[in-house]
C-alpha cells in the first residue's frame, strides 16, 4: 500500500455540525455529489417491485404455486409482483407475497437453470446478493454465482426467468422500487452454521437501534493462510475465519490477506489477527458481509487510478483498527453502507501523502460507530468530499476531519473539521449521537 497518515486526533469532543445559516443549508441541499452512486443503489431489507432493466417488465410469481418458475410480466401492481427482501448471511432471501422463496431448482450452480418459488429453507440457492451495475443491480445467486436473467435475454411479457453467467446484458440488471417497505428493518437477520447442522436463522434487535448495527457473527470454521489469496472476480468465504499473515501490528507494507480484481466481489469472510493489510481492491470492487475481528495494518485498501472507479463496502463490521480501517490510496468513490465499527481510530482516510495524488469521494450511509475517534479524514485541497446519512455514534466522535494533502515524504496538516457544505456534507438530522 502507499504511504500512511498517522492519526491526528483533535482534543475537542463531538463535532456534528458547524453552524450554517440559511444560505449554507441551501448549499448543502443543492450540492452535487461527484461520482457518487445513485440513490437507487441503497437497497435494504423491505418490500419491492423488481423491474427488468432490458424489458421494463416486472418480476412475477404467477399463480403462487410452489415449484412454479418465475416470469416477467407487465407491471400492474399485482400482489404477485411484490417481493420482500430479508437480510441473511451472504445477502438477501427474496420472498413472494405467497410466502415462498425465490431459489434455483435442484440447488443447481449451472447456467440456464429455472428460478422458481419454493418453500423457504436453508439452501444457498435461496440466497441472493445485489451487485450495483449503473443505476440497477445484478441479482447474483450465492450458491453458484450466476445472475438472474430472462431466458434467451427475452424482453417479452411472460418470458421465464432463469440463471445465467453474469455480464453487462440489460436483461441481467434489475431495479428495486419500494412497495410498502424498503427501509431497513428494526431487526437484523443473520445466518450461522454450526458443527454438523445446517444454517440456523435468528432475528435479533440491533443494540441501541442504530442502522448498520446488530450481532457479530460467529465463524463456520477457520483457515490459516500465510500467503495472499487472489480472490479474482468472485470469492465467497462461507463465513469462515481467515488469519495468518503478518504480526497483527501496524507495520508498513504488510502483504494483504486477499487481492480482489477490478470489478470483483468478496463476501462472507471473517478476518482475524494476524491479518496483514486485509483486502486490496485493485479496481472497482464490492466487499460484502466481511467482518474484521481485529484490524491489522488496514482492513481494506482501494487502489484504482481511475476517477470513475466505484468501491462498495456493504454490511459487515470492523473492530480494533488502531490507526484507520479503510485506506483510500487510489481515485474514485467509496460507499460504506450498513456497517459497524468498534474501538478504532478513523473509519476512513483518503491518503494525504501517497506517491500519486487523486480526488477522492466517500459516502457513508447506515453506519454505526462505537468508541471510534473519527469517521472520515479527507484532503480538501484536492477536492475530496464526504457525504453522510443515517449515522449513529456512541461517545465522542469527530464526524469529518479536513486535511491539506501533501507530496509523498511530507506529513499532511489538519486544517479543520465539521460540516461546511462543500467537502464535509451532512446536516444535524444525518447524525444520531447516543
Amino acid at each position: 500500500m502507499g504511504s500512511r497518515n498517522r492519526l491526528n486526533i483533535s482534543p475537542h469532543s463531538w463535532r456534528v455540525f458547524s453552524a450554517l445559516g440559511a444560505v449554507g443549508a441551501l448549499v448543502v441541499a443543492l450540492v452535487a455529489w461527484p461520482s457518487a452512486p445513485p440513490a437507487s443503489a441503497a437497497v435494504s431489507a423491505g418490500t419491492y417491485v423488481v423491474t427488468n432493466g432490458g424489458s421494463g417488465q416486472c418480476l412475477d410469481a404467477g399463480g403462487g404455486a410452489s415449484g412454479s418458475q418465475l416470469t416477467q410480466a407487465s407491471c400492474g401492481g399485482a400482489a404477485s409482483q411484490r417481493w420482500t427482501l430479508a437480510a441473511v448471511s451472504g445477502g438477501f432471501r427474496i420472498t413472494s407475497a405467497a410466502g415462498l422463496c425465490a431459489g434455483v431448482r435442484d440447488d443447481s450452480t449451472s447456467a440456464g437453470k429455472v428460478v422458481e418459488q419454493v418453500a423457504c429453507g436453508s439452501t444457498g440457492s435461496q440466497t441472493w446478493t445485489l451487485v450495483e451495475s449503473g443505476g440497477n443491480h445484478r441479482v447474483v445467486n450465492a450458491n453458484g454465482g450466476k445472475c438472474l436473467n430472462t431466458k434467451d435475454n427475452s424482453t417479452a411479457s411472460g418470458a421465464p426467468v432463469q440463471t445465467n453467467s453474469c455480464d453487462s446484458a440489460a436483461t441481467k440488471q434489475w431495479s428495486f422500487t419500494t412497495s410498502g417497505g424498503g427501509n431497513p428493518t428494526t431487526t437484523t437477520t443473520t445466518t450461522t452454521t454450526g458443527g454438523g447442522g445446517g444454517p440456523t436463522t435468528t432475528t435479533t434487535p440491533p443494540p441501541g437501534g442504530g442502522v448498520g448495527d446488530g450481532p457479530w457473527p460467529g465463524d463456520t470454521g477457520s483457515v490459516h493462510q500465510t500467503t495472499t489469496k487472489n480472490a479474482g472476480t468472485f470469492f465467497d468465504g462461507g463465513l469462515k475465519r481467515y488469519y495468518g499473515i503478518g504480526d497483527g501490528g501496524q507495520g508498513e507494507s504488510q502483504d494483504p490477506m486477499f487481492v480482489v480484481a477490478n470489478g470483483g466481489t468478496i463476501q462472507n469472510v471473517i478476518i482475524d489477527a494476524p491479518a496483514g493489510d486485509g483486502i486490496h481492491c485493485e479496481g472497482s470492487c464490492t466487499i460484502r458481509n466481511v467482518w474484521w475481528n481485529d484490524v491489522g495494518e488496514d482492513a481494506a485498501t482501494f487502489k484504482s487510478s481511475s476517477s470513475s472507479a466505484t468501491y462498495l463496502v456493504d454490511g459487515g463490521g470492523a473492530k480494533s483498527g488502531a490507526d484507520k480501517v479503510f485506506q483510500h490510496n487510489g481515485a474514485g468513490t467509496l460507499t460504506i453502507r450498513n456497517f459497524q465499527v468498534h474501538s478504532s481510530g478513523k473509519l476512513y482516510r483518503a491518503c494525504g501523502n501517497c506517491s500519486s495524488s487523486y480526488q477522492r469521494h466517500v459516502v457513508l450511509d447506515g453506519v454505526t460507530a462505537r468508541s471510534t475517534k473519527v469517521l472520515v479524514g479527507i484532503n480538501t485541497n484536492w477536492g475530496d468530499t464526504a457525504r453522510f446519512s443515517r449515522i449513529t455514534v456512541y461517545g465522542n466522535t469527530t464526524v469529518c476531519e479536513k486535511y491539506q494533502g501533501v507530496p509523498k515524504g511530507s506529513e499532511p496538516k489538519k486544517i479543520g473539521e465539521g460540516a461546511d457544505g462543500k467537502n464535509c456534507l451532512y446536516q444535524p438530522s444525518d447524525i444520531t449521537q447516543r
